[in-house]
């Protein structure tokens, strides 16, 4: 998603979603032809970030993971969940994927 469209979705100013993947709560990047910043929509809730995205982007730096490498990881299939990292988080999922990430650490 768009930040402008966040921010008009979340009801707040751009520059406090900007804020928000400049300090690393969610993880932004610039596609497209304008090269605009989006994050992933699955990140995005109603009113906030989806319920322990931060957390988890947190242990994923801690591991070494780049933002492209923690992308990669987030969205790819783990049949031991079984879906995406992502999905297991939307479903409320997100202790299960955080413990798979701390065990990365080990």
């Amino acid at each position: 998603m768009y930040v402008p469209d966040i921010a008009e979705q979340w009801g707040v100013v751009v520059t406090k979603v900007r804020r928000l993947v400049d300090d690393g709560t969610v993880i932004g990047v610039r596609r497209g032809e304008n090269n605009a910043l989006q994050v992933p929509a699955a990140f995005i809730g109603p009113n906030g970030t989806v319920k322990g995205i931060c957390g988890l982007l947190t242990v994923l730096r801690d591991c070494g993971f780049s933002d492209e490498e923690a992308l990669e990881w987030l969205f790819t299939d783990d049949p031991s969940l079984p879906g995406t990292p992502v999905q297991a988080l939307a479903e409320n999922r997100g202790t299960e994927v955080k413990r798979r990430a701390q065990a990365m650490l080990l």
